[in-house]
């Protein structure tokens, strides 16, 4: 406990990750100035000379005023984001993520409860807040009304939701926003690198099935019997929804399955919109982000209209600003986040760490293996003491992935490794945004609970999860495997 408390104050003194990558840049344009003046040079591998820019010079102070505003429209990662979670927050907003998430929950077979709420937790990362919101609540009722403690409902779901983001047989709103950081850090050393959205899609989708089945056994066997206390309140009804919200959700859950079908069809039948192959990937993958938009926003339009939610096009454009009013605490990052890289690259800084870090690897003559393994412990560890997964990656992403690209790790491989041990944690940080949810819904049933409560019953996941997951990526890299459409596992110089 002394450790967990000791993590929570670290972790609540450190500023805010906006303010962090503020501090950052006027760190980078310190650095520039010691060792620009150090006339410090070094040869990357095509025998160019990189040097380091003095950004206090005139020529650097100018250009980061000139180019600030482009900084900030051209950050990758921003365009992609606001895309599709307008999509998928609208359907979030309208009701028809969490209704579908009630409908299938709420009819689950008691003996399959616990592998199906364990994969509709790891799926629910599709629908942002709904796992938190709708799941855990259903899950901790239906165990109860099963004869099972709520707790584990609670367990169980939080680990799905949590310890398992990264996973999904879906693209997810995820998915964009790291392979946005990713490209600008392997940017760094190729310059017309492209890293798809769907670089780690296969090595997701075998995620989800193992940590299903892991997290099904260690609910079963470890937390199951550990979890002993008596619920103080008993099953409330949850199967609640009326006649009318139950029509909106067949009629938009079918216009789903036929959007789905369409754009199946779009990319089997030669000459259809996007069948073939673009510059770099399938036509597919290159709009992946429109598509995603698109599947959700029509269904959640229609479960809107037909539940009565929406009467008018005014009503269309306020949920979507709510939508984009979520989103402001990441525009707000985005901004100090796309100055901060920008001057990174700029200085120079970055292709010089990038090179002198991959330099003293090689030297190291460590095995690539034990190397990401290390990573992820890393992310696991720096995950106790920033919640935030987009701010944590925008800064790893500029140092390591070109780093790791000196030694012939793919951008695509540290990216996958970072989701690896960026999720594990999540269910045992008390930098997690949504550890009061799950604390209050415990009290709900066990008088006197706290955040030991919720981490010794959330450890067997992280620890297994861990273990499960570093050794499927260790087996998919044996058996050199690509991690998904445009994920290679290794870069050539």
């Amino acid at each position: 406990m002394k450790l967990l408390s000791l993590i929570e104050k670290t972790g609540n003194k450190l500023p805010d990750p906006s303010i962090l990558f503020f501090m950052g840049t006027f760190l980078i344009f310190a650095l520039s100035m010691i060792i620009s003046k150090l006339n410090f040079s070094i040869t990357d591998h095509n025998n160019n000379l990189v040097i380091v820019k003095n950004l206090l010079s005139s020529d650097g102070v100018w250009w980061l005023l000139s180019s600030m505003v482009n900084n900030f429209i051209l950050f990758p990662p921003l365009g992609i984001v606001l895309v599709g979670m307008l999509g998928i927050g609208f359907a979030e907003k309208t009701g028809f993520l969490p209704a579908l998430l009630h409908f299938v929950i709420t009819r689950i077979h008691k003996h399959l409860l616990t592998p199906i709420t364990m994969l509709l937790g790891i799926l629910s990362s599709i629908a942002l807040d709904a796992g938190y919101v709708v799941l855990i609540p259903i899950a901790a009722a239906l165990y109860s009304s099963a004869g099972r403690s709520p707790l584990l409902g609670i367990a169980v779901s939080f680990a799905g939701v949590s310890a398992g983001f990264s996973a999904n047989i879906f693209i997810t709103a995820l998915d964009p926003l790291l392979a946005g950081f990713t490209q600008i850090g392997a940017r760094i050393i190729d310059p017309d690198y492209v890293v798809a959205v769907t670089s780690n899609w296969w090595f997701m989708i075998a995620s989800t099935i193992i940590l299903t089945l892991i997290g099904w056994y260690v609910t079963e066997r470890i937390v199951g019997p550990s979890v002993k206390k008596i619920a103080i309140k008993k099953y409330e009804n949850t199967n609640s929804f009326i006649q009318s919200e139950n029509s909106a959700l067949f009629y938009s859950s079918l216009s789903l399955v036929t959007l789905l079908i369409i754009f199946y069809l779009f990319t089997v039948y030669e000459d259809a919109p996007l069948y073939g192959s673009g510059e770099h990937f399938q036509r597919w993958v290159e709009v992946t982000v429109p598509l995603l938009f698109i599947t959700f926003f029509i269904p959640g339009l229609l479960y809107g209209i037909l539940s009565q939610k929406i009467n008018d096009s005014h009503d269309i454009a306020k949920i979507l600003g709510q939508v984009l009013s979520k989103l402001g605490p990441y525009i707000v990052l985005a901004f100090f986040a796309a100055q901060f890289i920008a001057t990174f690259n700029y200085s120079g800084l970055g292709h010089v760490l990038a090179i002198t870090g991959g330099g003293f690897l090689k030297g190291l003559e460590i095995e690539n293996s034990l190397l990401l393994s290390c990573f992820i412990l890393m992310a696991v560890f720096i995950n106790l003491f920033i919640g935030s997964s987009s701010a944590k990656y925008a800064f790893f992403a500029p140092v390591f992935v070109p780093m790791l690209m000196q030694i012939g790790i793919s951008p695509e491989l540290t990216q996958v490794s970072y989701r690896i041990g960026d999720s594990v944690s999540n269910v045992i940080t008390p930098m997690n945004p949504y550890m009061i949810i799950i604390l209050m819904e415990v009290k709900k049933y066990v008088r006197g609970s706290g955040l030991g409560t919720v981490i010794a019953m959330m450890l067997p996941y992280a620890i297994s999860f861990l273990i499960a997951w570093l050794l499927l990526l260790l087996f998919w890299i044996e058996m050199s495997w690509p991690l998904g459409p445009g994920g290679a596992l290794v870069y050539q110089l």
